[in-house]
C-alpha cells in the first residue's frame, strides 16, 4: 500500500482602498483604507483507496482583533476557523464518495461557486459521488443542514440553506468542444419554525469551444420552483463570450443578462428575477461589486451586462486584464427608475508571477453612472466613484514525500 502526504500553506493579504466600492460614493465621505488577510493550512493525504483533505484558515482585518491595549493588539476572542475537512473514499474503478466540508466549484462558477474574492471563501457540508470514464464526469451531490442536534423537528434559519442538491454531467463532445449540464435544487425554510421547504430549482447548460484563435464560452440556465415567499418563479441566465487571440493580445465580446421582473408586490403573479444561488459574485457584473443582491440593488429588475475585455501578455511573468461593462436594467418596474441605462464600469487588473509559489496583483477600477443607479442607490450629491486595490499570494509547498510504501 502506498501513500503520499503533501502541506501547502496560503497567505493572502489584500490592502484596499474603497472610494465608491459596492455603492457609488458622495460628497462627504471619507474613503476606507484597511488590509485584509487569509492565512490557510492545508493537509493533504492520498493512497490508492482514499484521500483527506483538512484546512483550518484565519481571516483578519489589521487591528480588528477584540483583545488590545494602548499598544497594540494582541488577539482575538475567535479568528480561526475550519475552512476544509473532507475525505474522498474510493467506491470503484472509476468512482470516488466525498465527505464532509468541501468546496462545490463547476464550470464557470455561475451556480457553484468557491467565492474566492471573499477572504473566508465558501465550502459546504456536504456528499458528494464522483463518477468519470474517458470523455464523462458526472457528480451528485447533496446537502442537509441542521442547527444542532435537535430531539425533534428540522427548523432552520429561512434565510439559509436547508437543503442543497445537485447533478453535473461534463462530456468532451470532440477536440476543442466540451459541454456539461448541471440542476440544482435549493430548498429553504417557510418560516424559522417551519418544516415546511420552498425548492427553487436551476437546470441548464454550459459549453466552451475552441479553435486555433478562436475561443468561445456560454451558459444558459433556467429556473423555477418557488422562492422564499412561496411565489411560482420563471426566470432565466444567459452568458456568452468570444474571444480571438492576436499576437500576445486577446480582445473579446460577451453579453450576460439577468431576467426580471416588470410586476411587484400584490401584482406579481409569477418571479422572474433570477436567483444566481450560490454563484460566484465578483468575477460577474463587475469588480466594483454593485450587483449581488437583485432584490435590493436593482430593485428586482434584473440586469444586462454587454461586456468588452482585453488581456494581455506584458511580459513573461506579467499579464494584464482590462474590462469595459455597460449596465443596464432588464425590466422596469414601479419600484426602479423608467430609464434602464445603469452607466458604465472599467476594471483594470495587473497579475505579476513572483516565483512559482507567489502572485502579486494589483486592481483600479471605477464607475461612471447614470442617473437611474443614482436613484436606486439613493445618491444625489454623488462624485467620482473608485477603488483600488493590492494582493499578494503566497501558496508555497511546506513538505511533500514521494509515494512510497507504508
Amino acid at each position: 500500500m502506498w501513500g503520499q502526504l503533501r502541506i501547502d500553506a496560503q497567505y493572502r493579504n489584500r490592502f484596499e482602498v474603497r472610494d465608491g466600492y459596492r455603492q457609488l460614493t458622495s460628497d462627504g465621505v471619507t474613503p476606507a483604507v484597511f488590509i485584509s488577510q487569509r492565512t490557510r493550512l492545508s493537509v493533504h493525504y492520498v493512497n490508492d483507496g482514499l484521500k483527506v483533505t483538512f484546512t483550518p484558515q484565519d481571516v483578519r482585518v489589521w487591528g480588528d482583533e477584540q483583545l488590545a491595549s494602548s499598544t497594540g493588539v494582541y488577539g482575538d476572542v475567535a479568528s480561526l476557523e475550519l475552512f476544509e475537512a473532507f475525505v474522498e473514499v474510493r467506491t470503484g474503478s472509476a468512482a470516488w464518495l466525498s465527505i464532509g466540508r468541501q468546496p462545490l466549484v463547476y464550470d464557470n462558477q455561475r451556480i457553484l461557486a468557491a467565492r474566492n474574492w471573499n477572504q473566508n471563501g465558501l465550502a459546504y457540508d456536504a456528499m458528494v459521488l464522483k463518477w468519470q470514464s474517458n470523455s464523462w464526469k458526472v457528480h451528485v451531490g447533496t446537502s442537509w443542514n441542521s442547527t444542532g442536534e435537535n430531539i425533534s423537528d428540522n427548523y432552520y434559519p429561512s434565510d439559509r440553506i436547508k437543503s442543497l442538491s445537485f447533478l453535473w454531467l461534463q462530456h468532451a463532445v470532440s477536440e476543442g468542444w466540451q459541454m456539461s449540464f448541471s440542476h440544482v435544487a435549493s430548498g429553504v425554510s417557510r418560516s424559522d419554525t417551519d418544516n415546511h421547504l420552498y425548492f427553487r430549482q436551476i437546470t441548464g447548460l454550459y459549453s466552451t469551444w475552441g479553435k486555433e484563435n478562436w475561443q468561445a464560452k456560454g451558459n444558459l440556465y433556467y429556473q423555477f420552483g418557488k422562492n422564499r415567499t412561496g411565489t411560482n418563479v420563471s426566470a432565466l441566465l444567459l452568458d456568452a463570450e468570444v474571444t480571438y487571440r492576436i499576437a500576445q493580445l486577446v480582445p473579446g465580446v460577451g453579453l450576460s443578462y439577468l431576467s426580471g421582473n416588470s410586476q411587484t408586490g400584490n401584482e406579481q403573479k409569477t418571479d422572474h428575477l433570477f436567483d444566481v444561488l450560490y454563484g460566484a459574485r465578483h468575477r460577474f457584473f463587475g469588480g466594483m461589486d454593485y450587483y449581488r443582491n437583485f432584490i435590493t440593488q436593482t430593485q428586482q429588475g434584473g440586469l444586462v451586462d454587454y461586456h468588452f475585455v482585453i488581456n494581455g501578455k506584458l511580459t513573461a511573468k506579467t499579464r494584464l486584464t482590462n474590462t469595459f461593462h455597460y449596465f443596464r436594467l432588464a425590466r422596469t418596474n414601479p419600484g426602479t427608475p423608467t430609464h434602464k441605462n445603469l452607466g458604465c464600469e472599467n476594471d483594470l487588473v495587473i497579475k505579476h508571477q513572483l516565483t512559482e509559489w507567489g502572485v502579486l496583483e494589483g486592481g483600479y477600477l471605477f464607475y461612471c453612472p447614470s442617473q437611474s443607479i443614482k436613484t436606486l442607490q439613493g445618491i444625489s450629491n454623488g462624485r467620482f466613484s473608485q477603488f483600488f486595490y493590492l494582493q499578494l499570494t503566497i501558496t508555497p509547498t511546506l513538505f511533500q514525500n514521494q509515494q512510497s510504501n507504508i
